[in-house]
């Protein structure tokens, strides 16, 4: 890059906030153009903060996804809504994604007393406008437009890639000038086991019943590499007998087809062959033990930086 070309380049951090299942994990990996959050028709899919670079030419953002924010049960549920108030303040800019509708419950109004205490602009992003008339639109946005004032609104379909172009430019307005943060190569900072975990704990909340996606985390025991195959041990972790018996499956179906289903995904991620091994284990209320809320990689110290 020329010395001019430095002094005009942009980069800094981009929050994405949200209540749960509105598509902030769709729209990080839309961007990023690979999947690196995992997504489902479940909520509170992501339960931690998942750091994303976007390079351009003339900017780097860097994308914190966080979980969902929703009125907590447990330490875990604690643990989720705490990373996602405490990034707010640590971005540039902070991208609120809601649903296309003229209704504004209280969640929604708990998000907006939220960012009203913090010193970040915020850009309304209206999602899955895929699913409504383009008449409409203007109806969500004067909607919104009336609880808060956005430095920018910016309606757009994570699913389907519209107006993503235009939600970037919006987003460049805002950061700071100064040198990348990463290099131009890099697309997370998550580490490669993690991200072998949470794409099995997709599949697992893909194929398993509403009573068990939340009380299942998943623990990579190894992972070593040889000639062009990797040979992957995992453990899925759930609260129950039951629940083992159901992610199982009657002769071990269900547990076959999640790790068939995973075994794509993390040979597109890993781009080689995966020798895929999954056990299921039980581990009591493990969302309410902080030992194994450490375990699993959800530290609340990280809240403290």
């Amino acid at each position: 890059m020329s010395e001019q070309g430095k002094m005009n380049f942009k980069s800094g951090f981009a929050t994405i906030i949200g209540r749960p299942n509105v598509g902030k994990s769709t729209l990080m990996n839309r961007i990023i153009g690979q999947k690196i959050a995992i997504t489902s028709n479940k909520p509170q899919t992501t339960r931690n903060r998942i750091q994303t670079v976007y390079t351009s030419d003339d900017c780097q953002i860097v994308f914190l996804d966080t979980p969902g924010i929703h009125k907590a049960k447990n330490k875990l549920g604690d643990y989720m809504v705490g990373v996602a108030k405490h990034t707010v303040n640590d971005a540039d800019v902070v991208l609120w994604l809601v649903e296309p509708t003229t209704f504004i419950g209280a969640g929604e109004k708990q998000i907006i007393e939220l960012l009203k205490t913090a010193n970040t602009p915020v850009i309304l992003v209206i999602n899955k406008v895929d699913t409504v008339k383009r008449d409409e639109i203007l109806l969500f946005m004067d909607t919104y437009r009336k609880e808060m004032d956005f430095a920018e609104i910016v309606p757009v379909s994570a699913l389907k890639g519209d107006n993503i172009d235009t939600l970037i430019e919006c987003i460049t307005k805002y950061l700071p000038y100064g040198p990348a943060f990463y290099d131009e190569d890099t697309v997370t900072d998550q580490p490669e086991r993690q991200i072998v975990a949470e794409l099995i704990r997709e599949k697992a909340l893909k194929c398993l019943n509403e009573e068990i996606p939340h009380g299942i985390a998943v623990s990579i025991e190894s992972m070593k590499y040889r000639k062009n195959i990797a040979d992957i041990e995992a453990t899925i972790f759930c609260e129950k007998d039951s629940h083992k018996g159901i992610i199982i499956g009657k002769q071990g179906a269900m547990l076959k087809k999640i790790g068939s289903m995973a075994r794509r995904d993390i040979e597109d991620l890993i781009e080689c062959k995966a020798n895929l091994q999954l056990w299921v284990k039980v581990k009591k209320d493990w969302r309410d033990s902080d030992f194994m809320l450490k375990n699993f990689g959800y530290r609340q110290e990280d809240l403290k930086e």
